[in-house]
């Protein structure tokens, strides 16, 4: 197990109660802890720690690196299980965690395993936990929507491909290390019953991770978007994966707060994300997303800043878009601003919900089961006029 530990008192304590609750043999793990340049009573704390703990515990007091990256990787340089986990230093584990991601890795011969997450005063991950999986991947789950560092890993798997921590990325690294080992494992396991780790909110807002600006959730972006594309071929499966950092990376930089940014801002962001759109923006990604999620980033593809305030303003509002029934009731489109302006241009497609979204609205009709039926109907008719009879009871 490898602690990266920052300014972690109080919530520290908490944390490593919980590994000493383990209920996995202490002879079964080990610790090794980094104090990256605390202040505040975490290296003692560390070391008061290993005094006393079962199990063996390397502690290692650096100076401050700022970042998680540096830490964890200190940390996978001295490991030596068949396993890691990564615990940040203000949350903690269930006590069966551990025993449980181990039978689980053990029992299906997978290379990484999630345990349930659940926060505490703070939001956590759930469209993954919807059951227990002894083997999936990225392409057949939704384990792309958790790319935090908080997993079993596979040690094999990660010195076989040399893999460690980018610390040139402020945030965002998690995800480019977790991602590279979904696409490198030989399969994942999830345990959706029971609650391995509990990820604490902070009432101070400090975290292991310096918030920083802007421009380094466009870095990470960046990032993650070149991974999947040097790693998947162009096609069905790496539009399925670049939804992950468009959705939850890059989009939010054009949320609310686009709105009370700076002219100046605005337009930064949209200079950065230019090239990420020219590069990785398809349809294949745009389809699997809702309406005014691939509307806005279109705008932001046309680098269309002045339509794009609109959108935001409107979303933020919660307004409900309007439908509009087309094709007999096979097609909606939902009417969010400059739908069928001439000024703008924007294509009715951008519109145009997918029928997931599409189910929601009164007098939808899916298309593809209606055209199954028509085709039917249409091959019936000409099986009787083929054969002499009338179509009239068709």
């Amino acid at each position: 197990m490898i602690i990266g530990a920052y300014e972690a008192m109080p919530y520290l304590v908490e944390c490593l109660a919980s590994v000493e609750a383990q209920t996995i043999d202490p002879a079964r793990m080990e610790v090794i802890a980094i104090d990256d340049g605390s202040t505040d009573g975490t290296g003692e704390c560390l070391e008061e720690f290993a005094a006393r703990a079962a199990m063996p515990v390397t502690v290692v007091r650096q100076q401050n690196s700022g970042g998680p990256s540096g830490p964890r990787n200190v940390g996978l340089g001295k490991a030596t299980g068949r396993y890691v986990f990564f615990l940040d230093a203000d949350d903690r584990l269930g006590p069966e965690a551990l025993e449980r991601m181990v039978a689980m890795a053990d029992k299906n011969g997978t290379d990484v395993v999630l345990g349930r997450v659940e926060g505490v005063n703070r939001t956590a991950p759930k469209s993954m936990w919807g059951k227990t999986l002894d083997r999936t991947d990225l392409y057949t789950s939704n384990i792309k929507f958790t790319l935090s560092a908080q997993k079993l890993f596979r040690r094999a798997l990660l010195d076989e491909h040399g893999m460690r921590f980018d610390e040139s990325l402020w945030t965002g690294e998690d995800a480019l290390f977790t991602m590279e080992a979904y696409l490198r494992a030989d399969g994942v396991s999830v345990i959706a019953d029971y609650t391995c780790y509990y990820l604490v909110g902070r009432d101070d807002g400090k975290h292991v991770t310096k918030s920083g600006g802007y421009t380094l959730r466009f870095d990470s972006a960046r990032a993650l978007m070149k991974l999947i594309a040097d790693m998947v071929p162009a096609g069905d499966q790496r539009d399925m994966l670049m939804v992950r950092p468009f959705l939850i990376t890059l989009l939010p930089q054009f949320g609310p707060k686009f709105l009370t940014d700076s002219e100046e801002v605005r337009w930064h962001k949209m200079e950065l994300a230019k090239p990420l759109m020219e590069a990785y923006w398809r349809p294949g990604v745009a389809h699997r997303l809702k309406v005014h999620e691939r509307l806005r980033l279109h705008l932001v593809a046309m680098q269309r800043s002045d339509l794009l305030l609109d959108v935001v303003k409107f979303v933020k509002a919660k307004k409900q878009a309007a439908a509009v029934l087309e094709k007999r009731g096979t097609r909606l489109y939902l009417v969010y601003p400059h739908f069928r302006s001439r000024a703008a241009g924007i294509p009715d497609e951008i519109y145009l919900a997918e029928a997931r979204e599409a189910r929601a609205f009164e007098g939808y009709r899916e298309a593809a089961a209606n055209s199954f039926l028509r085709r039917a109907v249409r091959k019936v008719r000409r099986m009787l006029r083929a054969r002499g009879f009338g179509t009239a009871a068709v």
